[in-house]
């Protein structure tokens, strides 16, 4: 289902996640992401609104622009399937390496308990 749009997938663009609030107000944020089996896969912090928002409802919307080509995107809404704190550390550094170059995420608190979300995307469409 990704599989069409993995240039854009693959390059260090922002997905912007739309999740929905208690009151079912859209709630957006810009997140880094990753893609593993056909799953999109993001890491936040424990208690962040966005990981209460999506431990409460699962679905979600994230929109990706290509980085190199503002009129190049792919839209995915699609179902948190797993929530989980294991490996959530690595993922992070994963995710740093990615995005800013660096073996480990820069900005981690003593405080903070990271967790990956894996989306299962259900409609996929863009532009390339």
């Amino acid at each position: 289902m990704l599989t069409k749009y993995e240039t854009i997938l693959n390059k260090k663009g922002f997905a912007h996640l739309a999740t929905i609030m208690a009151d079912s107000t859209p709630q957006t944020t810009p997140v880094w992401f990753d893609v593993k089996n056909g799953y999109i896969r993001i890491n936040t912090a424990i208690n962040r609104l966005k990981d209460r928002n999506m431990r409460e409802r699962s679905n979600v919307a994230l929109s990706i622009q290509d980085p190199d080509n503002p009129y190049s995107y792919v839209a995915i809404r699609g179902e948190v399937e797993e929530r989980t704190t294991e490996g959530a550390d690595d993922h992070i550094d994963l995710l740093a390496k990615k995005y800013l170059g660096m073996d480990k995420y820069p900005y981690r608190t003593n405080e903070e308990v990271r967790v990956i979300y894996r989306i299962k995307p259900i409609k996929v469409s863009g532009m390339e």
